[in-house]
């Protein structure tokens, strides 16, 4: 396995979140709902991670500022073009298996 210093992990890992991002903005068709069923995880958790490691470097974000940076626009924007009501099964999958900290 190659070895990587430190800043190639930290460049890597960036990038592929970054590309992450882009791909989630891309998919305003796929719910938070349905990342939450099926991954555990949706964008707000993302902004949520995003909040915590500026926070741990004394950058202090705001909950709609770290949002928006996943989003690429106000969260009540996104809401407004992309979300729709999930379905009552929907509702109930996420109740099962809600993680702790949700």
């Amino acid at each position: 396995m190659t070895e990587l210093s430190d800043q190639q992990k930290r460049d890597f890992e960036a990038a592929a979140f970054r590309r992450l991002v882009d791909h989630l903005r891309g998919r305003g068709d796929v719910q938070n709902i349905d990342l939450m069923n099926l991954a555990g995880f949706c964008r707000n958790c993302l902004s949520n991670w995003y909040r915590e490691a500026a926070e741990a470097e004394g950058v202090q974000l705001s909950k709609d500022e770290s949002r928006e940076i996943i989003y690429g626009m106000p969260y009540a924007e996104w809401q407004a073009l992309n979300q729709t009501e999930a379905s009552d099964a929907k509702k109930a999958e996420f109740e099962a298996r809600r993680p702790k900290d949700h």
